[in-house]
């Protein structure tokens, strides 16, 4: 673990912690799993890796639980690295996307897998990544039993 990423999990331990001390709902979960798991919200396991900055009220009822940082933001710090680093191309959180995807394909990850990973309702909304991968012939392809 790296320790850009090991100081963000005690950020957001020092946060859940300061949640639990003013009681609040915990986090939103998706797919009710708060329905499923009653405690679960509540639970460091389930809490955001990068979290909003304020609480949101829980329509229906007074209690408030944090949500995960809006998508804007992340792009907002994108925008501004890629401005720093003085890079000549564009990038973009979806170019991120598609190079994951790219990526997965090249390392011979199974399409429906890089569907799943990509939240795709429809295999061919996936499909349209293997442009972006040269493909091999059957001359070309290497059986495990070669090594």
């Amino acid at each position: 673990m790296t320790i850009e990423l090991a100081a963000q999990i005690e950020q957001v331990a020092a946060l859940h912690e300061q949640d639990l001390a003013a009681n609040t709902a915990g986090v939103f979960l998706p797919n009710a799993l708060d329905v499923k798991y009653k405690n679960a919200a509540k639970e460091f396991s389930w809490q955001w890796l990068f979290p909003a900055k304020s609480l949101t009220l829980v329509p229906g009822s007074e209690d408030c639980r944090r949500w995960h940082l809006h998508e804007t933001h992340v792009q907002r710090a994108i925008k501004l690295a890629v401005r720093k680093s003085r890079l000549a191309k564009r990038a973009s959180a979806h170019a991120f996307r598609h190079s994951f995807a790219s990526h997965l394909l090249q390392a011979n990850v199974d399409i429906r897998t890089i569907q799943e990973l990509l939240g795709h309702s429809d295999l061919k909304t996936t499909m349209i990544y293997t442009h972006t991968v040269p493909s091999v012939t059957i001359k070309e392809a290497k059986s495990p039993l070669d090594f």
